[in-house]
């Protein structure tokens, strides 16, 4: 049901005819609101570059264009690749954009913009609350306004109770005077929850490597902008109803109740004798830095080990976590963690025989089905070109190079170091895989669709052999 303010004002011109559902949801809930989107993202990320290559923005030279685009794109999309030293290549006026980038890319363009209508405004047009329902994957245009001031309650509870958790640690801990503590806190918990990996430390937060009071609050914000705010809604309204929680809901907690553990008993066993990470801490800082490490490919970027001196089977394990991702409607990256339970829902209904694809008690749609299989498999085509294009025309290893496209793609930012070594056409490339991966390839391809048709009828069936 609409709330009452949300309905589009009184008008002197006479109403157009009514739409049938169809063809509205074709023409204007998908197409168009998904083009404004993919239009939002292009102007913030050509605003940044334009920002960045100020002089003012850095420490030496003025940026060059494509640092200046990479670097503004990779926060856009809240991806935490870097070419140059965040720390110390960009001045204060440039931390404070790429700040502004990242809040502006986690929250969403479009669900920014919308919240800042219905707050001039007080209420929404419909074509505003048309794109503000496709940015924040609302279920209905009715809830788009609650789901807005939902969406920045929740930022600024998290974001704000983490800055100030790591500013008291910097300032009495560390030392660091208030002022810096406080942007220091600030920083590092808008990165975090948006899942984006910029630090204001070379080393990331290496230098941090068995301190809870650093690590364990940016996980936790991690965490929770990985899961998704409609999935934090749910929760919070149905906390002590579980049986009620959405099939959505239950497979992202489902996902990440097994992901996060599995991520981290990984990573102790991978890495315990390495002594160039884990190997080198006690019992508490190898479990400390192996959860930190087993969360962080999901997607924030942070590192509290050297991800470069990781071993091979390491990385490897580390592109599965990155390519899975968090949850949909959420501030990370990858193919989603619903994505990946859908399709292993269809493998086991397939070998069990099953006519239809279940999940509990509900069944999944076919075009569920294939939206999963289209997503995962247009991501896989992603990082196989791009992972090839960089191969054959570099020197670098494969295994770094995969690890750095999938780490794009995903909207991760975890990097073995080898983003920097790359030519300015590789590095334009993880900016154009940053980009699809924070948008998503079907989010993409419809935007730039040229038109959109219904079918009125259905082809007879064929049955080619399979495997």
């Amino acid at each position: 049901m609409r709330e009452p303010d949300q309905l589009p004002g009184p008008s002197s011109r006479p109403r157009r005819p009514r739409v049938p559902r169809g063809r509205a949801a074709v023409g204007h809930g998908r197409r168009r609101p998904g083009q404004l989107v993919v239009l939002g993202f292009a102007a913030a990320i050509g605003a940044g570059t334009l920002l960045l290559s100020l002089p003012a923005a850095s420490t030496g030279a003025p940026a060059g264009f494509v640092t200046a685009l990479f670097t503004a794109t990779s926060a856009v999309c809240v991806t935490g690749l870097v070419v140059v030293d965040t720390a110390t290549a960009w001045s204060g006026f440039g931390h404070a954009v790429i700040l502004g980038l990242i809040q502006l890319g986690g929250f969403g363009i479009m669900t920014f913009a919308s919240l800042l209508a219905l707050l001039l405004s007080r209420r929404l047009d419909l074509q505003t609350r048309l794109v503000a329902a496709a940015s924040t994957r609302s279920v209905g245009l009715g809830d788009v306004r609650s789901v807005l001031l939902g969406v920045a309650r929740v930022t600024v509870v998290v974001e704000v109770v983490t800055a100030l958790v790591l500013a008291a640690r910097w300032a009495v801990t560390y030392g660091e005077p208030l002022p810096r503590a406080l942007w220091l806190g600030a920083f590092h918990s808008v990165s975090a929850f948006n899942n984006a990996g910029f630090a204001l430390y070379g080393d990331s937060l290496i230098g941090f490597g068995t301190d809870p009071w650093i690590l364990l609050p940016l996980t936790l914000a991690v965490l929770v902008g990985g899961l998704g705010f409609p999935v934090i809604f749910e929760v919070w309204r149905q906390h002590r109803r579980p049986s009620r929680w959405s099939i959505h809901t239950s497979m992202t907690l489902l996902a990440t109740a097994v992901l996060v553990p599995v991520g981290t008993v990984f990573m102790l066993v991978a890495e315990w004798s390495n002594p160039a990470t884990l190997g080198a801490l006690d019992v508490p800082g190898r479990v400390l830095a192996a959860f930190v490490q087993g969360v962080m490919p999901r997607t924030a970027g942070f590192n509290s080990v050297d991800t470069a001196a990781m071993r091979d089977g390491t990385w490897l394990g580390t592109d599965v976590l990155m390519f899975i991702g968090g949850g949909s409607a959420s501030t990370a990256g990858g193919i989603k963690m619903t994505t990946f339970v859908v399709l292993l829902v269809v493998i086991w209904s397939e070998l069990r025989g099953d006519p239809d694809s279940t999940y509990g008690d509900r069944r999944l749609s076919s075009s569920t089905q294939r939206q999963a299989v289209a997503v995962a498999l247009l991501s896989v085509a992603g990082v196989v070109v791009t992972t090839l294009l960089i191969s054959l025309t570099s020197a670098i290893d494969v295994d770094q190079v995969l690890f750095e496209v999938i780490s794009a793609l995903a909207t991760v930012g975890l990097s073995t170091g080898i983003t920097a070594q790359l030519g300015p056409a590789h590095q334009l490339l993880l900016a154009v895989l940053m980009f699809i991966g924070r948008l998503g390839p079907l989010t993409l391809g419809t935007a730039m669709a040229l038109r959109e048709r219904q079918r009125l009828y259905r082809r007879p069936v064929g049955a080619p052999i399979i495997g």
